[in-house]
């Protein structure tokens, strides 16, 4: 289990992160049209996971934004928003921001967020994800990850970005 904070209230997770070495679990995520997505539609790509709790929230909403402007301008990498919410919800959410360059999927009805450590498993948030970022290289081997101290609290984004210079 990983310790979070939520508004200076511990928050315990389901457990770690997965190692950086380690190849990452596999997922199914649903994507705007109901379709599932897994790591094999990203094959050769990097992949940059932003995770969030929910994309109804302002510094959610803040990192998808960020990422989205970032990603504009990556080579061979896809950036995905992952959250809770329903595929209608971030549909709509990324029509009404203008996001074009994330890719949002949801994990509404997968095992994502406790294969990947992120799920809150006490406090009124429990079930959704910790904020968390983490870089898949082309090879779909963990090459670095970040889990939010403070779930209020944005990604160190120059530490993602410094990592993702290191990747294939």
């Amino acid at each position: 289990m990983a310790s979070i904070t939520f508004q200076a209230n511990a928050v315990e997770t389901c457990g770690e992160l997965p190692a950086v070495g380690d190849i990452a679990p596999d997922f199914s995520l649903a994507n705007n049209e109901l379709n599932n997505v897994t790591l094999a539609n990203f094959a050769g790509k990097r992949k940059i996971l932003n995770i969030v709790p929910s994309l109804d929230t302002p510094t959610c909403a803040a990192s998808a934004r960020k990422f989205n402007q970032k990603a504009a301008n990556l080579e061979n990498t896809i950036v995905l928003v992952i959250s809770a919410d329903l595929p209608f919800a971030q549909c709509r959410f990324c029509e009404i921001e203008g996001l074009h360059d994330v890719m949002a999927l949801s994990s509404f009805r997968s095992t994502f967020a406790t294969d990947y450590g992120v799920k809150i498993t006490d406090s009124v948030l429990a079930g959704l994800t910790a904020r968390a970022v983490i870089i898949i290289d082309s090879e779909n081997k963990i090459h670095y990850t970040q889990l939010v101290s403070e779930l209020t609290h944005e990604p160190d984004y120059d530490a993602v970005f410094t990592a993702l210079k290191s990747t294939q």
